[in-house]
């Protein structure tokens, strides 16, 4: 819930116990402090620590953006964290013991500091200049948090008649992604970078900093694009798209990098995979000899001038969950997500997935529809990778994007008023709405591409659809957005202000929780002046 515009919602914080005679605290357990807001427990999934010479408790920023929704830009090149709620700006630059408070100069007890590739700030400091109360109970090793007139009272309730907002109202919890490409180096590593490590780490710096500029606060970036990895696998080959040669150390680990990166700022990074293709082309002379097309040639089908791993195969599926779960065990991601690459759109008569001889050797169900084992293979990997995440890791999300149109109404009583000419059901074999009805994944993202004004497949009218499909279930629902298609011929796209329209009828379904748009570089282009009106809506 949003509390009323001149209450200053309060910072998360968490106070740990130093050992006695440590050099350095460590963070006591999270489960063993309580936080509470006016009353209400608040979560967290991070460990601050304490100073203890200073006493002084520090926070990552990731806190403070997550749990209050709090306006938070960290730039690296000037190594400032920018912190912004409600008409109040804190400025505080790492390492100085000022920090500029609403333009005036404050002084400050601890800096911000770096540690283990989260940016951390006082907290105290960053509450009382916001005007909190903070009190901590020793005894029972709680923190309650409340305004300084003790004043809970939200929107709507009796004895307020709160004007209504210029913009949209900024949303706590509300998700602004954008996928960020790595195949063909579409979004980043530039193709110009290759095999540069120093050029490729100043890029994604700056990528940040003007995705944190316009609004947003979680990247999903591509570090599986073709069989391969952005980050040291024993199991596939370093990523042809970090220095054009496959298999090719680049020198650094990319993926920790970029996750040091990210969270400094304290936005999320999901780590997303394309779970089934091998190769963009048929080539396996130019792939590592570690690589899949050449390691197990068995389970490629070659199709439309592309490798992919049969998902018909049990070995290939247990493969591809084997080098996901080598990113969830080693890296500090926030999600797993997978795009709608399962099987291949495109099929024709004389032009097909030839997985013939698959469907023989593993139909242990007997199934006599192809497209039931089809989809039976792809429900089978869903539902076991989920398991294997949420095994190790119960607080990583796990969610896929599928294609934006479930099934047309003409085809499926029960599907979506469209006529689309592809669906995740019959297209992909990807039967979404069983992932939901039995909670194998966290959210689903479809990528809804098209205009409120585009007849065959109305933007509202799949919002609609999908939100209903969630509504019950503790599935969270993102949706994919197209900024790509501003300025094209397609209808509805000649301004910008479409992309805000959608945004605004996402905050009138509450089954929608955030967005994600496809992709960053077509955001940095700002299509048609998009940038200022996404910095407008989100309250920059």
């Amino acid at each position: 819930m949003k509390l009323r515009t001149w209450f200053i919602p309060l910072l998360i914080l968490l106070i740990v116990w130093p050992f006695a005679g440590a050099a350095r605290t460590e963070a006591a357990s999270a489960s063993t402090i309580q936080i509470y807001l006016n009353g209400d427990l608040l979560p967290s999934d991070t460990t601050p620590y304490l100073k203890p010479k200073e006493n002084v408790t520090m926070v990552p920023l990731r806190v403070i953006s997550e749990g209050l929704g709090a306006s938070v830009l960290w730039s690296q090149a000037t190594k400032t964290a920018t912190i912004q709620k409600n008409g109040n700006k804190l400025v505080l630059i790492t390492g100085q013991g000022v920090a500029e408070v609403n333009g005036s100069s404050v002084a400050l007890d601890v800096s911000v500091e770096n540690i283990r590739g989260r940016t951390m700030v006082p907290i105290r400091f960053v509450s009382e200049q916001l005007g909190l109360d903070v009190v901590w109970n020793q005894s029972l090793k709680t923190i309650s948090l409340t305004s300084k007139d003790g004043d809970p009272q939200l929107p709507g309730e009796e004895g307020q008649n709160p004007q209504p907002p210029v913009n949209p109202p900024q949303v706590s919890n509300e998700l602004r992604g954008a996928w960020v490409s790595t195949v063909y180096n579409l979004d980043w590593p530039s193709s110009t970078s290759a095999g540069k490590a120093d050029s490729q780490k100043q890029d994604y710096v700056k990528l940040l900093d003007d995705l944190q500029g316009m609004g947003i606060n979680a990247v999903f970036v591509q570090v599986r694009p073709s069989g391969d990895a952005f980050y040291p696998s024993d199991l596939v080959p370093w990523s042809t798209y970090l220095t054009g040669v496959s298999g090719k150390d680049p020198g650094y680990d990319p993926l920790q990098f970029m996750i040091e990166e990210t969270h400094r700022r304290g936005m999320e990074f999901h780590a997303w995979f394309n779970p089934f293709r091998a190769s963009v082309d048929t080539n396996t002379a130019k792939l590592a000899n570690n690589h899949v097309a050449n390691s197990q040639p068995e389970w490629i089908v070659k199709f439309a001038n592309k490798l992919y791993i049969n998902p018909g195969i049990p070995d290939a599926r247990k493969h591809v969950i084997d080098t996901i779960m080598e990113v969830v065990n080693g890296y500090d991601i926030d999600g797993v997500h997978l795009d709608d690459y399962f099987y291949p759109t495109g099929e024709t008569k004389t032009s097909y997935f030839n997985d013939d001889s698959t469907y023989k050797q593993y139909n242990s169900k007997q199934l006599n529809n192809k497209g039931d084992w089809r989809r039976d293979n792809i429900n089978e990997f869903v539902k076991d990778l989920g398991r294997s995440i949420h095994q190790v890791k119960p607080n990583v999300s796990f969610g896929i994007s599928p294609f934006g149109v479930w099934r047309n109404k003409s085809t499926d009583a029960t599907g979506s008023d469209t006529k689309a000419g592809i669906t995740a059901y019959d297209s992909t074999y990807a039967d979404v709405r069983a992932w939901i009805q039995n909670d194998w994944v966290d959210y689903v993202a479809p990528q809804i591409y098209w205009s409120m004004s585009f007849n065959l497949a109305k933007y509202d009218t799949l919002v609609d659809w999908w939100a209903k499909e969630v509504a019950g279930s503790r599935v969270k629902l993102y949706i994919g957005h197209a900024p790509y298609k501003l300025g094209t011929s397609e209808a509805g796209w000649n301004s910008a202000q479409e992309i805000i329209n959608q945004l605004t009828y996402n905050r009138s379904v509450p089954e929608v929780s955030g967005s994600i748009f496809f992709s960053a570089k077509e955001l940095r282009k700002n299509p048609l002046g998009l940038i200022p009106l996404l910095q407008s809506f989100y309250g920059l």
